[in-house]
């Protein structure tokens, strides 16, 4: 990896921060560099203003002169009543080059914002940055698909079982698995369940770590029925387009609602936790009208493995999730 993409990557690290807190902008990552050495870093504030690359900006005053901006996502070519492109604002700074991970596929901006860099006779690349991608992965689906990215959530035993027969389910996986699970919340601006489990877990669907309470995401359900106060009712997984200012959706179950959204083909990432026992009980997954056999091959593509405890994490993409 050259120097550009390490820092385009610790830019993207750095967007983490903004994650989700920055909705309904997205999380973006930047850094100033200059002889070398980072003068300024900046992500997106909450409400998604200020922009990070005016953090970066703000910060770096007069330094910024000759120096190098590394950001995650192209700046934006459109004015506001919450404040100027960043394009004129990083046009204005003196740079001697601007880095960029990935372009805007926003109508308003898509090329202009690094057309209008360049203009101002300051050297301009893109430079296409996995790692900016996958920070960007909610804002890039929401774009290109008009949809939030999914990821469903599947705590399993080693028989693929989500319950015992009488349906007690808490808790398969131990106490590092579920904390993991809080910290996936904290990052997702939505979590979804079903109506049942709903109805039979009476589930907080809150982050519970130390710190970042305030992360918790909103509480939706899938059902037509009403819903308790401080909830939102989702019909059918197909109305995730409407869910506004929502890039990131966490889907934790239960099986109808796990089934549902594969079979609508909504899933772009899987969290599988997988506990060394055998329950013997409720399945994870019901028919989802996948045929042929030869059909499920190819669909997923394991990004991650760890260990969580006694637990084990699977982390899958599928394998489509970036055409469109």
């Amino acid at each position: 990896m050259n120097s550009d993409s390490r820092w385009l990557a610790a830019a993207a690290a750095l967007a983490a921060r903004a994650r989700p807190l920055s909705r309904p902008n997205p999380g973006v990552g930047a850094i100033l560099v200059k002889d070398g050495r980072v003068i300024a870093r900046g992500w997106t504030r909450p409400g998604g203003r200020p922009h990070a690359e005016a953090v970066a900006l703000a910060e770096a005053g007069e330094a910024a002169r000759g120096a190098t901006l590394y950001v995650t996502l192209e700046p934006c070519a459109h004015t506001s009543a919450r404040g100027p492109a960043c394009a004129d604002l990083v046009s204005a700074a003196g740079l001697d080059r601007v880095v960029v991970g990935c372009l805007d596929p926003d109508p308003r901006t898509a090329g202009a914002g690094i057309a209008r860099i360049r203009a101002a006779g300051i050297a301009t690349e893109h430079l296409p940055s996995p790692a900016c991608a996958a920070s960007l992965s909610g804002y890039l689906t929401r774009q290109r698909l008009g949809r939030p990215e999914v990821t469903l959530k599947l705590a399993l035993s080693l028989d693929g079982c989500i319950a015992l027969a009488s349906g007690e389910s808490q808790w398969i996986t131990g106490p590092e698995a579920r904390a993991h699970t809080h910290a996936m919340r904290a990052r997702a601006d939505a979590i979804l369940v079903g109506g049942g489990t709903l109805r039979a877990d009476s589930p907080r669907l809150d982050v519970r770590l130390p710190g970042l309470e305030a992360r918790s995401p909103q509480r939706w359900v899938l059902t037509r029925g009403a819903v308790p106060s401080g909830w939102r009712a989702l019909p059918e997984p197909a109305a995730i387009a409407g869910m506004e200012g929502v890039l990131h959706l966490f889907v934790e179950g239960g099986a109808q609602t796990a089934t549902a959204f594969l079979a609508a083909g909504l899933v772009d990432r899987l969290l599988i936790y997988r506990a060394p026992v055998l329950l013997g009980g409720r399945p994870a997954l019901g028919d989802f009208g996948l045929s042929p056999l030869a059909a499920a091959h190819g669909r997923w593509r394991m990004t991650e493995r760890r260990q969580l405890g006694s637990d084990t994490l699977e982390v899958y993409e599928a394998a489509n999730r970036h055409e469109g």
